[in-house]
């Protein structure tokens, strides 16, 4: 899958008005997400100045997009779909699509054209990786340190420092899941970045991903939610280990804390919007009317006021400023700038929509071993 290059700069525009639907539509919506700095961001571009146009709607977040694909299952064996709207990365989209757990969509009828008239699919283009799925945000998980260890030897300068326990010895913290683990597991166990998935599809080329992962296992705070290792890393209890970008920034700019991030390796992925299968038609339209709104060019351009992520709309890029709260221009935190993208890992979303039950299963397996 190729990956759209989302240049920033500055400019204006504005999105035409959300779609009329004409029946009744629900009052109220359970959207799921992530929590933290990234659920900020969505709550401030958009779910308050929705709630602003209509103040008898009330949203209820639900944190648990990390288990989203399981916990729709489960919702979906017992016939009760609690959730309205999830947030989910690309791969799990996938996955919802193929099990018919997520509804599939008409991007070009659902999604606001861009300012210009440019219909919905080809403004998102190449990140409308399933007939399901709508995209809001690129995103790279990366990794990052503390700067002010005194026992290390230099300055960790690509993500391999990981698994250098020598020169930098210390706790790591990574996802405790396969994901990018593996990945950078393989890369810095000499496999070449383009042949990395094709490695790991064999049985030899997961034992070798392991085995590399056993050499800091035991050294290792393993993380379920992403607000975890920025502060494992404040705190002290770790001194290097990976999150997303847009966690890091917050730390780093926001807070002020005392860690550095390298984008050496940062693996390139996609967040967005599923719409559950099995809504009544006044949930739905409710939901339609909210993501028509929460997807246009100018909101997708206002997140990005609030968190490091490149928008999903090539139409969005040109309003992406500065900070709304530091006045500083976002462009150059973002994964998509070129000054940051020199060695970039494109996260493969079908090998993993592919594997991915079956290299949790074992990765879960190893943890507990």
């Amino acid at each position: 899958m190729k990956l759209k290059t989302v240049l920033l700069s500055t400019g204006a525009a504005m999105a035409l008005a959300p779609a009329a639907i004409a029946q009744d539509m629900a009052d109220s919506m359970t959207l799921v997400s992530w929590g933290g700095a990234y659920q900020a961001s969505q709550v401030n571009a958009y779910a308050t100045p929705y709630q602003e146009m209509h103040p008898d709607i009330s949203m209820t977040w639900d944190e648990s997009s990390p288990e989203a694909v399981a916990k729709l299952r489960a919702q979906n064996e017992a016939g009760n779909i609690a959730w309205d709207l999830v947030d989910v990365v690309a791969a799990d989209a996938i996955r919802l699509c193929d099990e018919g757990l997520a509804m599939e969509v008409d991007h070009d009828e659902l999604l606001a054209p861009a300012p210009d008239g440019t219909p919905a699919s080809e403004d998102f283009g190449d990140l409308i990786v399933s007939d399901c799925y709508i995209p809001q945000i690129v995103y790279s998980t990366t990794l990052a340190y503390r700067n002010n260890v005194e026992d290390w030897n230099g300055t960790p300068e690509t993500v391999c420092a990981l698994f250098d326990t020598e020169n930098f010895p210390g706790t790591r913290t990574l996802e405790r899941r396969p994901i990018n683990n593996l990945e950078w597991a393989l890369y810095c166990d000499g496999v070449a970045k383009e042949d990395i998935y094709d490695v790991l599809e064999t049985p030899e080329g997961q034992d070798r991903a392991f085995a590399k992962l056993d050499t800091i296992k035991d050294q290792t705070i393993w993380w379920s939610a992403a607000a975890e290792p920025p502060q494992l890393l404040a705190d002290g209890e770790a001194v290097l280990g990976s999150s997303y970008n847009g966690r890091w920034f917050s730390a780093i700019e926001e807070q002020d804390q005392p860690i550095s991030m390298l984008w050496d390796m940062q693996v390139f992925d996609l967040d967005g919007w599923i719409i559950p299968e099995g809504l009544s038609e006044e949930r739905l339209a409710r939901v339609k009317d909210f993501v028509y709104f929460a997807t246009d060019t100018q909101r997708l351009a206002d997140q990005a006021k609030w968190i490091s992520y490149g928008p999903a709309r090539e139409s969005s890029a040109p309003l992406v400023s500065t900070h709304a709260d530091l006045g500083i221009e976002m462009g150059p935190h973002m994964p998509t700038d070129p000054d940051n993208a020199s060695n970039t890992l494109l996260y493969n979303y079908e090998w993993w929509a592919d594997y991915r039950d079956d290299l949790d299963s074992r990765f879960q397996s190893w943890l507990a071993q």
